[in-house]
């Protein structure tokens, strides 16, 4: 077996933990979210968005979420101290970094820019990792993750080339493929079945997961604290909606972690596929990432137009942000539970059946009904466990093969 190979894996000694190299890494991600919000805010202050520019930007946000799981990925299966992958997520890193700043004029002069970083970075993380593991095993894997992301570099390069709207269509292609390669854990013709390919240290991945989750927070006072900072401070509305938003803030973190979101690595580590696992848990914050990001738009609305008429587009981010988020909790719910709880599917249907009600309402008003929802489930939660043991996790059956 290579020596140079078992050099790239992670050691079953090693610490179950994050690094400082991987905290290093997420701060990127804070500003790159940023940018992704501060766009979609810019189309619906201006009035002018549509189904596109929301689907731009949502395509924008999925290319960094998938950069930031492969990446974590990366440094679960191999060792973050060895000098080769750390090179790698210093490339991430500035690739993440170039997309984040491209992220404005992404569909226009920065397409290739963003496009190409994005592409740059898998590339070279494969052609980095495959040949360092000439004779193990972990070869195979390696080549299956380059071998998918070689194939979209097509479409993304292509569609950064040519105009609107083949660079929409091919750029929706290449992330349906990204998106579709990582559920499926990248399998090629030489791959070995998931289970075997790909190990889990389930410490490690659920912190991770619960780290982007926090990075997502982040972002979210960032954006709501800068707007505030831009008003005058004497108006009362602009206050009112900035402690609303922190409210918010805080019962996000709130319903998160109770319980499932503690109980991840427990249930990692109980289930009996853990792979299918790590796809649900992946999907889940996945939406509750894209749901922090949209009310973030929706709180820094909130704060710059407390009052005054609402458009239906603003409605749909400030009430459609917690709708996301609860989905993915709910789902996250269910890998770890096997089971959904009733405040969450209730809470997000009150805040689907408020939607047509806060046309008439100002933009404060129905920020407000979203803490109260948000409010309700987080002492629905506290109710249920109170005087009763801890909750132990029970994952799923396997009900099929990864």
């Amino acid at each position: 077996m290579s020596t140079r190979a078992t050099a790239l894996l992670r050691k079953s000694r090693q610490p179950q933990r994050a690094s400082l190299l991987e905290l290093f890494f997420d701060l990127v991600f804070i500003f790159a979210l940023n940018r992704v919000s501060h766009r979609l805010f810019e189309d619906l202050s201006e009035r002018r968005m549509v189904i596109a520019e929301a689907g731009e930007t949502l395509l924008l946000l999925l290319a960094f979420l998938v950069l930031w799981f492969v990446t974590a990925w990366v440094t679960d299966i191999y060792d973050p101290h060895n000098p080769q992958i750390q090179f790698l997520v210093y490339v991430a890193m500035l690739g993440a970094l170039m997309m984040a700043v491209a992220v404005p004029q992404a569909f226009g002069d920065g397409s290739l820019v963003f496009a190409g970083a994005y592409v740059a970075i898998h590339l070279v993380r494969g052609l980095v990792i495959v040949p360092a593991l000439r004779g193990h095993e972990a070869q195979r894997r390696a080549a299956g993750v380059l071998l998918w992301f070689g194939i979209t570099a097509v479409p993304w390069i292509a569609g950064a080339i040519l105009p609107e709207p083949a660079r929409g269509l091919l750029w929706t292609l290449a992330i349906t493929i990204d998106f579709a390669g990582l559920l499926l854990f990248y399998p090629a013709p030489w791959t070995l079945p998931a289970p075997r390919q790909w190990p889990v240290v389930a410490e490690y991945m659920s912190e991770r997961y619960r780290m982007f989750f926090i990075i997502a927070l982040g972002e979210l006072i960032l954006t709501t604290g800068s707007a505030y900072s831009d008003t005058s401070f004497r108006e009362g509305g602009a206050a009112v909606a900035f402690t609303v938003s922190f409210t918010t803030t805080v019962l996000l973190f709130r319903v998160y972690l109770f319980r499932a979101g503690e109980l991840l690595p427990e249930a990692i580590t109980a289930a009996p596929e853990p792979s299918r696992l790590i796809r649900e848990a992946f999907l889940a914050h996945i939406l509750m990432t894209t749901g922090i990001v949209v009310i973030a738009v929706g709180y820094e609305l909130v704060i710059k137009h407390p009052s005054g008429h609402a458009d239906p587009a603003w409605i749909l981010v400030i009430l459609g942000g917690p709708i996301l988020f609860l989905a993915g909790r709910s789902l996250a719910e269910h890998s770890v539970f096997n089971r959904v709880s009733r405040s969450r599917l209730i809470g997000a249907l009150v805040l689907a059946g408020a939607c047509p009600v806060m046309i008439h309402a100002p933009p404060l008003a129905t920020a407000g009904t979203a803490v109260v929802v948000l409010a309700g489930i987080a002492t629905a939660d506290a109710w249920r466990a109170k005087g009763r043991p801890p909750e132990q996790p029970s994952p799923p059956p396997t009900r099929y093969g990864s």
